[in-house]
């Protein structure tokens, strides 16, 4: 179940970045993380932390 919302918030956050047009860098400015810890989120090499997620959650819906 954990891997069904991780691979959503990993979709939800590349779609938010498609739409506009904001590069891995700046969003890793803005959710005041690693451009490498959000890569490893975004291709689920990793599970966010709950703040991590309740963050990103905040920032892409």
């Amino acid at each position: 179940m954990m891997a069904e919302q991780f691979s959503t918030l990993a979709e939800e956050t590349i779609n938010y970045q498609k739409k506009n047009d904001m590069p891995d860098t700046a969003l890793a400015f803005n959710l005041h993380i690693s451009v490498e810890r959000l890569h490893n989120i975004k291709s689920m090499e990793s599970d966010p932390t709950p703040d991590e997620k309740r963050t990103i959650e905040q920032f892409v819906r």
